[in-house]
């Protein structure tokens, strides 16, 4: 396996895009096997609503050591092309798929925490070769999805700083170096809050922004609750919900991410339970997935061991959080039910150009580029007829 530590140190001179193919060396495999098999359990809860059950995390573990397939998902990677590159001193990886179609349009995808590029997989043949799906040849995209700094292959991180606005900044950098002029961009979770930024630092290239989640929250003037509309109201009570229920992890990520990173870089049954925070039965909406989705994306932190680095992007934005300005690209939302999308009157205070706010019905949740992958990328297209 090609690691960041077989790489030289990065220099902000180097440009190259170098193809990339994982290959994890069988000791890696060998070593996970038996941390798993020696896990050490901790007990039961004495009731419901103290975390992600102990039953749930020896479910999975279970699966991790009988039947997950890790070369069969490395397979799968490779089948996509690969690359990374040196951009503001820190090594990206990305999968750069170009369309079967002439006249394709560039977009780059990106994922959040606790997804990877792997949650993004199954939308590169419906974008890329729409034909192929039942679309249109008018809506085929080329394809670029980047591992966020601190993620997988692009990490670790080398230095503090980066945020959600120095990764944009990256973007638009690794966009303009494989010659892409005019682009769009699409994001969920932090892809949601990188790709508008995207689109504010780069607005003469980048048409338009299509995201998954709009954060804006109330500033604090109680004249922002007057006349709100029943969708919002809705959209607040589950805010509230993930606020009182889940919240916890981006706390400690914003405060104390390497205090953290110590049992998680030790443990994968460990990491594997903080990631089922966001990903076990009913975490965020939608339906149940699937276990070699969970665990090839839990498998592709722990093979790299950047756990520790990818929650660091939190403790960035934390610091460095401040006032940006309303942005002005164009911009559409597509949610799922389950998942939080943003409160539409809140969003027009931060987003001047808001063209398309699609609720969907369908149990999407968070990962509906994996379970409502047709209805997603059809939004997309949509949103890009008239953008190109």
């Amino acid at each position: 396996m090609t690691t960041h530590t077989d790489f030289p140190a990065p220099t902000a001179r180097d440009t190259k895009v170098v193809p990339f193919r994982i290959d994890v060396p069988q000791e890696a495999l060998d070593d996970l096997a038996e941390r798993l098999r020696r896990t050490r359990w901790t007990g039961d809860a004495p009731a419901d609503g103290y975390g992600v059950s102990v039953a749930s995390v020896r479910r999975l573990v279970d699966y991790w050591q009988t039947e997950f397939d890790w070369r069969a998902q490395e397979a799968r990677l490779n089948e996509f092309p690969q690359f990374t590159t040196i951009i503001d001193g820190q090594l990206i990886h990305f999968l750069h798929v170009r369309s079967v179609e002439p006249d394709a349009f560039p977009l780059v995808l990106t994922h959040g925490w606790p997804g990877s590029v792997v949650e993004l997989l199954d939308l590169i043949g419906p974008l890329t070769d729409p034909v192929a799906h039942g679309g249109n040849a008018a809506d085929a995209f080329d394809v670029v999805i980047p591992s966020l700094p601190g993620f997988g292959f692009s990490g670790p991180t080398q230095e503090a700083g980066w945020n959600a606005e120095r990764t944009a900044r990256a973007w638009a950098e690794l966009m303009a170096r494989l010659g892409y002029d005019r682009f769009g961009a699409h994001g969920n979770d932090a892809g949601s809050m990188i790709s508008p930024r995207l689109g504010a630092i780069a607005p003469e290239r980048v048409t338009g922004v299509h995201v998954m989640q709009v954060f804006s929250f109330p500033s604090g003037d109680p004249a922002e609750f007057a006349e709100m509309s029943e969708q919002d109201m809705a959209q607040m009570q589950q805010l509230q919900w993930f606020m009182e229920n889940k919240f916890s992890f981006n706390q400690l990520h914003s405060q104390q991410p390497q205090t953290l990173a110590h049992a998680l870089a030790d443990s994968p049954a460990g990491l594997l339970g903080w990631h089922l925070q966001l990903m076990d039965d009913g975490a965020m909406g939608g339906r149940r997935l699937d276990e070699d989705f969970i665990l090839t994306n839990v498998a592709l932190y722990w093979l790299t061991n950047t756990a520790g680095s990818a929650i660091r992007m939190y403790f960035e934005d934390a610091k460095t959080a401040g006032e940006s300005g309303p942005t002005e690209v164009p911009l559409g939302v597509a949610g799922f039910a389950g998942d939080f999308t943003g409160v539409r009157k809140f969003a027009e205070r931060d987003h001047r150009n808001i063209v398309s706010w699609n609720l969907y019905d369908a149990p999407g949740g968070h990962y509906a580029a994996h379970l409502e992958t047709g209805l997603l990328a059809e939004d997309i297209r949509r949103f890009y007829r008239g953008r190109r």
